[in-house]
């Protein structure tokens, strides 16, 4: 069976650990990883993890290949204005593709189809080929300009996933809330996972 593709975006919004953790359990169940970090993205997980990335998107992979423990070509990292990538085209569009978090800013982008960069350009391939996006939009509370933008995109087939953790499972750390979020991407995804406990387990 052909390897699965989800491309990854990681935006400026707070909850890196919730995009880095869904990487790290994307590439342990041998998913093909395209991953795009906006500058904000890059300067949130500065902010909130002790990973030290490098600026360059060649670089980027080489370190995060080297610390997941990836396999070789598993993981490509693409830049902003890397109009060639395979993501760029409906030809080359990943089987899903996951914006976490993602800020409203990067929400109203695609709303409205801007594509001013790949990771927009890229949300907007996944829709017109009509593969499946998830947006994990993580900002609160939300405007009513907001709620208009997660509607258009509901409607379209885009799945709204606010980072919102559940506590059934009796979280006791920060990392027992974020797998619950990742759990559900998982689950989206069709990708396997035990991370936390299903309901009535």
């Amino acid at each position: 069976m052909a390897t699965k593709t989800v491309a990854l975006a990681i935006t400026g919004a707070s909850g890196a650990a919730y995009g880095l953790r869904l990487l790290e359990c994307l590439l342990e169940a041998g998913v093909n990883v395209p991953l795009m970090l906006s500058s904000p993205g890059q300067v949130v997980i500065a902010m909130e993890t002790d990973l030290k990335l490098p600026g360059a998107p060649r670089e980027i992979e080489r370190y995060l290949s080297e610390y997941y423990g990836a396999e070789p070509g598993q993981l490509q990292v693409y830049g902003k204005d890397q109009w060639t990538a395979p993501l760029a085209s409906g030809s080359g569009a990943p089987d899903a593709m996951v914006v976490c978090p993602c800020t409203s800013g990067t929400l109203a982008a695609i709303a409205t189809g801007s594509s001013d960069h790949l990771l927009e350009r890229a949300a907007d391939v996944v829709i017109k080929e009509q593969r499946k996006l998830i947006l994990v939009h993580r900002e609160m509370p939300v405007s009513a300009i907001h709620l208009e933008h997660m509607l258009k995109l509901a409607r379209l087939g885009v799945v709204i996933m606010p980072a919102n953790p559940g506590f059934y499972h009796r979280p006791q750390k920060i990392e027992d809330l974020v797998d619950f979020v990742v759990a559900r991407i998982l689950d989206h995804l069709g990708v396997e996972h035990r991370l936390v406990p299903r309901w009535g387990e």
